[in-house]
Parts: structure tokens; sequence; C-alpha cells
């Protein structure tokens, strides 16, 4: 074992006997313990690249002698009913794969996740580590209750070069006023300005959630994903939804984009083939458009840019939507938190860690690995771009389906798709999205 982890793992051990002493002062029995001292279980999802550089940092945990971890990977609906049925028992996991916000405080307000706060609090290097930004997103009631393991994932636009030349758009806008400029311009040259995979109300949540924020800035959300009663009645969320039957209405998605499967890359087609200008997605597009339309990133026809800012809005136009992260997490049950902690502390920062997952093309979220992040992987410009917008971002909003409790989430979906196709007025929506939340 080397020194530095040796250190580490005293602090470790030292933070967590004080966290667990005030949780046995407060009595509460608290969830059964998983697996057993020697042996850690930890649980991820199914991704075949990824996976390779989990194992790696879970083999090189394995190395150094102490507790062994056991690596289970699922596929994505299986593992959230597996963990829904085993988390806090005898055969559930030590670590497990987590989304944060929402998706994890269900789990923390049970009293089945470890609280990591003063663990990290006792290595600040470690803490100083991570974007504080993405860090928000594993901490809940003021705990650190997950740590980010994966990469950072803004939503941005990416647009066809080709495109936009043929309609004379020189450079992608930076207000709103230019955007809807940009769309009429496209749409006079034939062009479908906006690609929206329809058919999954996702695509269609990322634009509400942009506008929400440069309309009314970050509070407005986090009021309603707090559950503060009229939240979902605020006058910018009203606006935010006329801002999209705008689009709508200017047929800037087309005129049949319900039955644009995401699935089945009908969106990433309309753009590479320059029937569609630009599209709004997460950073994982890239690496998506490599994988099925490799001639459209060789012949160099893919950019990209942030959302546009809109005048007069109160929110930052440097902030960011998406999802922050990907977080690990301890089970509060697990029969050895300091063994796993120290796994989440050593592993998720470690350089060969950050290399193989920029290797990945994901983009960890640490401070201090500009060099590594420009010099590694064929995409290395769009991971700079991406990885210097989130670093900048005062606020980095996530998602609303990741961020609200599951029922909540699908009911807005279910009342979203219906102020795409205009069955609901905006302030219908927001009326629904209120009742719901009660």
């Amino acid at each position: 074992m080397s020194t530095s982890s040796r250190v580490r793992r005293t602090l470790v051990a030292a933070a967590l006997a004080t966290g667990l002493a005030v949780t046995a002062a407060c009595g509460t029995a608290g969830p059964q313990e998983a697996g057993g001292g020697d042996e850690l279980r930890l649980w991820t999802l199914q991704n075949e690249g990824i996976n390779t550089v989990q194992q790696a940092a879970v083999d090189g945990f394995n190395a150094e002698g102490g507790p062994q971890i056991e690596l289970t990977t699922y596929l994505n609906d299986p593992y959230k009913s597996a963990l829904q049925t085993a988390i806090g028992s005898p055969n559930g996991p030590d670590i497990f794969y987590n989304w944060g916000g929402g998706n994890l405080k269900g789990y923390v307000d049970a009293g089945q996740v470890a609280d990591l706060t003063a663990a990290l609090d006792a290595d600040p290097e470690v803490k100083e580590t991570f974007i504080p930004q993405v860090l928000e997103t594993g901490t809940i009631d003021g705990k650190v209750t997950g740590i980010p393991m994966q990469g950072v994932q803004p939503l941005s636009f990416f647009y066809n070069k080709d495109a936009f030349a043929e309609a004379g758009v020189t450079e992608f806008p930076t207000t709103w006023t230019g955007f809807l400029e940009a769309v009429d311009q496209l749409k006079a040259a034939g062009i479908q300005p906006i690609a929206l995979a329809g058919a999954q109300t996702w695509t269609s949540m990322m634009y509400p959630e942009y506008f929400l924020d440069r309309i009314g800035g970050p509070e407005k959300f986090q009021a309603i994903a707090d559950g503060e009663p009229g939240a979902w009645r605020d006058p910018a969320v009203i606006e935010s939804m006329r801002m999209v039957q705008d689009l709508v209405d200017r047929e800037a998605f087309g005129t049949n984009f319900t039955a644009v499967d995401y699935d089945n890359q009908a969106s990433q087609a309309l753009l590479t083939s320059g029937r569609a200008g630009m599209e709004l997605m997460g950073s994982w597009q890239v690496t998506s458009l490599n994988d099925n339309f490799p001639d459209f990133l060789e012949q160099d026809k893919l950019g990209w840019a942030p959302f546009p800012a809109i005048e007069g809005g109160a929110g930052d136009p440097a902030n960011v939507i998406g999802n922050p992260s990907n977080y690990y997490s301890v089970s509060a049950g697990s029969a050895n938190v300091e063994a796993a902690t120290e796994f989440l502390m050593n592993g998720m920062t470690s350089p060969e860690y950050v290399q193989g997952m920029l290797e990945k093309g994901q983009v960890p979220a640490l401070t201090g690995i500009e060099d590594q992040v420009a010099s590694t992987g064929p995409f290395a410009d769009f991971n700079t771009y991406t990885y210097e917008q989130t670093k900048a971002a005062p606020t980095f909003v996530q998602s609303w389906d990741q961020a609200l409790p599951a029922a909540e989430a699908q009911t807005m979906l279910t009342n979203l798709s219906k102020v795409f196709t205009k069955e609901f007025t905006p302030e219908q929506f927001a009326d629904a999205m209120d009742t719901a939340s009660r």
C-alpha cells in the first residue's frame, strides 16, 4: 500500500468513526449489513467500454491486499428494480451506481445511504478535486452522499456546418433573438431548423429546462424540486412553455417531430444528412455520432455551441443543464463503509481512472485535469469545450426527470408532451403540475 493511501485510509477511518458514533447516539437501528467486512459488492450499469475502466480501478484497489471488491453490472431497468429490492438487505450492494438528485434522495431519506461528508472534510485535497457544481448534485440535505464517477454531461447545441453555411448563418447565435433569426434563415433555405426526437419526451424537455433557467434563474427550478407550493405556476414556467409553443408554431422542429425516434437515430440522421440544421443534446452526442455516422465527424461537419442567452432574463447564460454526472454511493448497511469510502476517494480521482475515462470519451468531474483532457482521445477539442463549460458554469442544473421524484417526473413528461402538441396551453400545464405536486 502506498504511503498516501495509508494516510488517507487513516483519515477516512477517523472521520467515519466520528460519524458512526453520532449515528449510534441517535438510536436508529439502521439497515441490515450488506456483504461481509472483507468482501464488498459494487453494482453499476452495463457499459462495455466504461466497465473496463471501472474494473481496472477495482483491480487496483484489490491489489492493495485489503477488503476485496466484486463488480457486478446490470442493464438499466433491471438494475433499478434490483437496487430497490436489495438495498439495505444482506444481499445488497456496498457501493451502488445512481443519478444523484431526486433519484438518490429517496434512498437517503430511507436511511440507506452513508454520509461521506466527514470523510471528505477530513481530506480537503480530495474534496477540492471534484468540480463543486457537480458534487452538489450528490449532496442531499447538506450531506455528501454521492461521489461523481463518470463524465459530465451538459446539454449543448450540435449543428451541421454545411447546412448553416447553405442558409447563410455564419456563426452560431449567442442570443435568443439571433437564434430565431437563424431558425428563419434555415427554414427559408428549405432546411428544417431543429432535429427533435419527439417520440421521447425527455429530448423535448431540454428546451423548457433551458428556457426556465435563462428566464428566471436556477432558483425557479430549485423551488419546484424542493416542492414549494405554487412553484410550478411561477410566471417564468408559463413563459417557458410559451417559448416552446412559439418554436412549434414556427415549425422549427418540422411538422412530424412526434414520430422521430431517438432510439433508431432518426434525429441524428436528420442532422447529419443536412435535412436539419441542429439538435440540442447531451455531451454523449459526439461519441454516439461517431458510432452511427462516423463520416460526418471525419469530414469535420459537426459544430457545437452553448444554449443562447435570453435577453432580459434573470438567469446567467453560463449556467448549464443536463446530467452533472453519475454517482457512486455507499450503503449505510455496508459491513465496511470505511473501505468502500476509501475506494471512492482514491479510485475515482486517480490519474489512471481519469485517463481511462477520457479514452472512452468521458470527461471526469474533476479539477486540474486540463492537460489530460486536451491531449487525450480523438475528441479532445470537444471534451475541452465540455470541461471548460462545466467548470465555468455558476450552476449546473440537473435534468428535470432526474431531479424530481419518479412519479412527479413521469407526470411532468406526460404533461410536457401535451404542450408540444398544443393539447395544453402553458397555463394548463402549470395548473396540472401544480395539482400533481401537492
